[in-house]
């Protein structure tokens, strides 16, 4: 039977909940078990995927195509596997579920309220999570204890884990334990009303886990211990660290895997995590210093973007670099010189983006590195970007744009170098769907993507409305821009790059989702080694 262990915080938000939770299934799947995961979001969006990247950072696309939270990308990243809809769960998503049920008369015409109706929902959530059996179901409640939007959550996991023997659940709480910089001292007492508001919503902690910037001495976790009612061993020091990926060591430092397992009743294997050691040990400590400029729209906020400055993370340790990633407005780049900004960059990266802002900033990046013939990657939007620029700067395209800059329901198809594509391929109105998720694509023999992806036929994640117009493909080959990815049912465009030795590609996918420590992707290593062969300093 699966074992549950949930994961609830206090005192402030984004504490780092998806990190350990993702921690912790690494060092489970490193002892031989199977684990999964699920993030329970109370906010009232039905997903992810209207939300603006300021508010929530990255959404993260699954393979079956869910865009979720996230901390989803830690969870794959971190214990490699891979997730789906079922993992991530909103009260938007409870609350449509109930309420449609009431209007198919599901509840027989009874009174519907939060207890139990909402609430069993939200069990039955938990139970499909863990359909497939893993050993251990990592449950991850987003927000704070005591947020009132997180109520029906917080009963639901009480009712789940009474209704389980003693042994099949446990509850970490994670705090934040803030220091005084006059006196460096360590305040106690938020995390203290946090457990006690914890008991009030009558759930006990198992373990709790403090997040703070320096280490706690014992007379702390003694006081701690105290007020939650544990053992002094079962507080869990969680400081700052200059990576993340160095979490799983610093948990099973204090043998809160042991722990856990020994809580749980598992008898798992020894484990080996020297290579995920040797990949953390190459990503804090790499070879000669490799910059890269990451130009997009969203860069005031860090998690904007998080699964590509993950991913380069995963490449540059691979190839013992020490990447210096740098986020560069796209319209920095639209009032002064590209060069003056790039000038120092080793290669460029533009990731995906939705709308007309920026996109100017985005291609005179794009003109930049093509013309100086610096590495160059495109993401998504970045590949749509670079068809555009490379049909106005060389086809001799002035008036060539994409579909998605135009406010009016009727556009010029005749300049729409970009634009809404059905699933065969045709032009269709406004109000395409989005693809997303797993889509396949074959690969022209000779290309640089086949030569990095090492096969013929790939599989990567979409998240997009608009395609590259069918019609223009000729006349941007005719140019010197060739497509070397394609769907194979449909013909889209998934591929582009430039001939010659100038390392220059672009995908119509997000590669970032699908790259992990331990398997950093193809595409990113081959940018990597292109950036390091021409490297600036």
């Amino acid at each position: 039977m699966t074992k549950h262990v949930f994961i609830s915080g206090g005192v402030v938000s984004s504490l780092g909940k998806g990190v350990v939770s993702a921690s912790l299934g690494r060092l489970l799947t490193s002892r031989g078990l199977r684990v999964s995961f699920l993030k329970l979001d109370p906010y009232l969006n039905r997903d992810a995927g209207t939300m603006n990247p300021y508010q929530h950072g990255e959404v993260f696309v699954t393979e079956d195509g869910a865009e979720t939270d996230l901390d989803l990308g830690h969870y794959e990243r971190f214990a490699d596997v891979t997730l789906g809809r079922k993992n991530n769960v909103t009260t938007g998503q409870i609350y449509g579920e109930v309420l449609d049920r009431e209007r198919r008369g599901y509840y027989d015409g009874g009174t519907v309220q939060v207890i139990p109706h909402v609430v069993d929902t939200i069990k039955a959530a938990i139970t499909c999570a863990g359909e497939d059996e893993p050993d251990v179901l990592f449950v991850e409640l987003g927000g704070t204890i005591g947020d009132i939007e997180g109520m029906p959550f917080i009963e639901a996991i009480r009712q789940f884990m009474l209704e389980r023997p003693k042994n099949d659940t446990v509850l970490l709480h994670l705090v934040l334990l803030p220091g005084l910089p006059a006196g460096g001292e360590i305040k106690t007492k938020p995390a203290q009303h946090s457990a006690q508001k914890l008991r009030e919503c009558g759930l006990h902690m198992d373990f709790l886990l403090c997040r703070s910037e320096q280490p706690m001495h014992a007379g702390v976790r003694e006081k701690l211990a105290l007020y939650a009612n544990l053992r002094p061993e079962r507080v869990i020091d969680v400081p700052d660290v200059k990576l993340i990926y160095d979490i799983p060591d610093k948990l099973r430092a204090q043998a809160l895997d042991d722990a856990l397992c020994h809580r749980l009743d598992i008898a798992p294997g020894i484990g080996d995590m020297e290579p995920w050691r040797a990949f953390a040990r190459s990503a804090a400590n790499g070879g000669r210093s490799l910059r890269i400029a990451a130009v997009g729209k969203y860069t005031g906020m860090a998690d904007s973007y998080k699964s590509l400055g993950e991913a380069l993370i995963h490449a540059a340790a691979a190839r013992d670099a020490a990447l210096k990633l740098d986020w560069i407005e796209a319209e920095d780049l639209e009032r002064g010189d590209p060069s003056a900004i790039l000038a120092l960059y080793a290669g460029v990266i533009v990731p995906g983006g939705f709308g007309y802002r920026g996109a100017l900033g985005k291609m005179e990046a794009i003109r930049w590195a093509r013309e100086t013939r610096t590495p160059f990657l495109g993401l998504c939007y970045g590949l749509q970007c670079a068809v555009i620029e490379f049909a106005r700067n060389v086809c001799g395209e002035a008036n060539a744009i994409s579909a998605e800059w135009l406010d009016d329901e009727m556009f010029d198809r005749e300049n729409c170098w970009v634009t809404l594509l059905d699933n065969q391929g045709r032009a269709t109105p406004r109000g395409g769907t989005l693809r997303l998720g797993a889509q396949p694509c074959v690969l022209t023999p000779g290309s640089r993507a086949l030569a990095a992806y090492g096969g013929e036929r790939v599989s990567e994640r979409h998240r997009h409305r608009y395609e590259v117009n069918p019609g223009k493909v000729a006349l941007l080959e005719a140019n010197g821009m060739l497509v070397t990815g394609r769907h194979p049912e449909s013909g889209l465009v998934e591929i582009v790059e430039l001939p010659g030795d100038q390392w220059f590609v672009a995908t119509q996918a997000h590669p970032e989702f699908k790259s992990t420590p331990l398997k950093p992707h193809p595409l990113f290593l081959a940018f990597v080694d292109a950036a390091k062969a021409g490297i600036r300093s």
